[in-house]
C-alpha cells in the first residue's frame, strides 16, 4: 500500500509542477487553488508512504516520478524539445527508482 501512495503522491507532485505554468505566477485563482491543493496532497501521501518506507527511498522516489512526469508532460502538451539526450536522461531516472525500488 506504502508505494501505491508514493506512486499517487508522485502523479500529484506532476500536477503541481505542471499547475505552477498556469497559475502564471500565482496571479490566476483557479490554477492556483488547484496547484495547492496538489501540493497538499502530495505531501500528504508522502508523509503517509514514510510511516513505512525508507525515507531516502521514498522522497528519491516521488522526486523521480515527479521529475520523469513533468518532463514527459511537457514534451507532450507543452512543446518542450524532445532530444535524445533528455530522453536517455529520463532512462537513467527510471533506471534508478526502478533500482531503488528493487532495493527497499
Amino acid at each position: 500500500m506504502a508505494w501505491f501512495l508514493l506512486f499517487v503522491a508522485g502523479l500529484f507532485e506532476v500536477g503541481w509542477a505542471v499547475g505552477l505554468k498556469f497559475t502564471e505566477g500565482f496571479s490566476k485563482p483557479m490554477p492556483t487553488v488547484l496547484t495547492v491543493i496538489s501540493m497538499v496532497i502530495s505531501v500528504v501521501l508522502l508523509g503517509l508512504a514514510v510511516k513505512t518506507l525508507p525515507m531516502g527511498t521514498a522522497y528519491a522516489v516521488w522526486t523521480g516520478i515527479g521529475t520523469v512526469g513533468t518532463v514527459l508532460v511537457g514534451i507532450w502538451l507543452l512543446g518542450d524539445p524532445a532530444t535524445a539526450v533528455r530522453l536517455t536522461c529520463i532512462g537513467l531516472i527510471v533506471l534508478g527508482i526502478a533500482g531503488l525500488k528493487l532495493t527497499a
